[in-house]
């Protein structure tokens, strides 16, 4: 599903290409977004179990939608080819899942593992590895880590495979950044905070507008410092 706009090609620098609208942290990222002007490229897995097509409608000509499972390689090639000759400014990767936080990895099943890694830690490699080059030259690409991928702040345990699949996505994107070292573009990897969504549960300390608003603030302010940052919603560097 592809909602269609009347500006052609949008400039580099005022689009963004978001993976993962569908709900949450994405679809607020959609949101704010536009509330800034910028033309959004979303992506989600099921148009029909969101409300990103509101959304757009609600916004003519801002908002395109796609889709995409971030899990199938082939439907990823699909969307590069659907958005061949297109350039991007922004470049944020949001999917993600997450599991029990009780579970003991040695306790976790292999499905479930492998979900988990998948999701959070491979899809968005590959996702990058396949759109980079509609990036800007001296665009942004994006990841939506989090604070619990820190193995220096792990000082707690808990929430073991998803700690880990966020670690995982946090070396790969150190290995990226080592492999384009020399290039203009700024990477994060952004740790929006613990905020209520679904993903987040109610027990959750911040609501998704006391967070979203500072994430798109500190990806705004980053742009144009090349290399790998691992910060926080509100800019603050995260320790490894």
């Amino acid at each position: 599903m592809t909602t269609t706009n009347d500006t052609g090609d949008a400039t580099a620098s005022r689009s963004v290409l978001l993976i993962g609208a569908s709900r949450g942290l994405g679809l607020a990222l959609a949101q704010e977004w536009v509330r800034r002007g910028r033309h959004v490229v979303a992506t989600v897995r099921d148009p029909s179990s969101t409300a990103l097509p509101q959304v757009a409608d609600g916004q003519p000509g801002s908002i395109e939608i796609e889709t995409v499972d971030v899990t199938v390689p082939e439907q990823i090639d699909g969307l590069r080819g659907r958005l061949a000759g297109r350039t991007f400014d922004v470049l944020f990767v949001s999917a993600g899942v997450t599991n029990k936080p009780e579970g003991i990895v040695g306790q976790t099943s292999t499905e479930e593992f492998v979900r988990v890694m998948v999701t959070n830690a491979l899809s968005p490699l590959r996702l990058i590895e396949a759109l980079q080059d509609l990036v800007a030259p001296t665009g942004t690409i994006g990841v939506m880590s989090s604070g619990q991928g820190s193995v220096t702040n792990n000082e707690r345990g808990g929430h073991e495979v998803y700690r880990g699949s966020k670690a995982a996505l946090n070396t790969f994107m150190r290995s990226y950044a080592a492999r384009h070292a020399g290039e203009d573009r700024t990477l994060v990897l952004m740790a929006p905070g613990w905020v209520k969504t679904e993903l987040g549960g109610e027990g959750a300390r911040l609501e998704v507008d006391e967070s979203i608003p500072h994430v798109v603030t500190t990806m705004e302010d980053l742009g144009g410092r090349p290399g790998l940052h691992y910060v926080d919603y509100l800019g603050r560097t995260v320790p490894w």
